[in-house]
């Protein structure tokens, strides 16, 4: 979204239900609450958590898919702008990161990469980020 590399921005599905980035304190799941039960703003949150549920499940998946013995695909390249995955997050809680440094295994494969977050640096397995945009792009 923006030409600066330190810039941590993407688009995320805020920019698609609001038009910015999603700032939100987090909420109970109302998403197994039968409808009839919900005053009109739990309805607008389960609306939004169903949103987030599905982003992250179908689109998210896509940018993961790994081509185990079938075919190599690219590897990380420090300055690709990932998102960081963190099991049971609420929505709007995942952190975006950009890539600092590789750490290779002897076969010249990336399999753990040192991030760059607005809150530090951290080492994450290449299995638990999502990769936004390569540096390349």
């Amino acid at each position: 979204m923006s030409p600066d590399p330190d810039d941590l921005t993407a688009l995320t599905p805020g920019h698609f239900l609001i038009g910015q980035p999603l700032t939100v304190i987090p909420e109970p799941s109302l998403i197994l609450i039968n409808q009839n039960r919900l005053s009109r703003w739990q309805l607008t949150q389960q609306l939004f958590q169903h949103f987030w549920k599905r982003w992250n499940v179908e689109y998210l998946t896509t940018l993961q898919q790994r081509f185990k013995w079938k075919e190599r695909g690219r590897n990380l390249q420090v300055g690709d702008l990932v998102l960081v995955k963190e099991d049971n997050f609420p929505p709007a809680q995942w952190k975006m990161a950009r890539i600092i440094l590789l750490h290779p295994g002897a076969d010249n494969l990336v399999r753990v990469v040192t991030v760059k977050t607005q809150h530090g640096e951290m080492k994450r397995p290449i299995v638990k980020l999502c990769p936004l945009v390569s540096s390349d792009e």
